[in-house]
């Protein structure tokens, strides 16, 4: 691995100014260079260029998706990204279609995907409290953080790429801990990379 994407995918919004996740996204690109990684950043709010971003995912060695959890998931301008980006990588960049054929109709559905043998991770600002998961009378009924982001590992699974453990901040806007975060973001950088 030595080529990695950061996508930070904060949207802003009056309550949510994006400070933390741009920061998590500064500490590993400065992390991850100061290790000899060649690290890209892609800013999802905003214009961004199709063929650039695909590109990007292509060059890339682990993708890191850096982002608030808004509504139990995405910002709408990642899902945006994913309409545009994602949709357009379908041709070949990134998937052959969905993985079936015209012999095996019903066969091979979402193993398509171009981008085996590179790696992603998910990294995750929550308002919820970790005490929330893996908890059967808390709110996610006993659910992992993992389970509330299924519809995301199993995009990235759709493109052939492989999960590294997902790295998660809870509590960010009522009893943050942000030293300790960043604290533990560091380990986990230096665990996987």
């Amino acid at each position: 691995m030595s080529n990695v994407l950061i996508i930070n995918a904060h949207h802003h919004y009056p309550f949510a100014q994006g400070k933390l996740n741009a920061t998590l996204v500064d500490k590993a690109q400065t992390l991850l260079m100061g290790k000899g990684y060649e690290v890209r950043v892609a800013k999802t709010e905003g214009d961004f260029d199709v063929e650039a971003e695909l590109a990007n995912h292509q060059w890339a060695d682990v993708v890191i998706l850096q982002t608030p959890v808004n509504w139990m998931g995405v910002p709408w301008s990642f899902k945006k990204y994913m309409d545009e980006v994602y949709t357009a990588g379908m041709g070949g960049a990134l998937c052959h279609g969905d993985g079936r054929n015209a012999e095996q109709p019903k066969a091979n559905y979402g193993r398509g995907g171009a981008l085996d043998g590179t790696k992603y991770m998910l990294s995750l600002t929550f308002n919820a409290p970790a005490e929330s998961f893996n908890v059967a009378d808390e709110f996610f009924e006993g659910k992992s953080v993992d389970d509330l982001f299924f519809p995301m590992h199993m995009n990235f699974k759709f493109f052939a790429m492989q999960p590294l453990p997902t790295f998660s901040c809870f509590d960010v806007m009522k009893n943050a801990e942000v030293e300790q975060d960043f604290a533990r973001f560091e380990a986990h950088l230096n665990q996987y990379f």
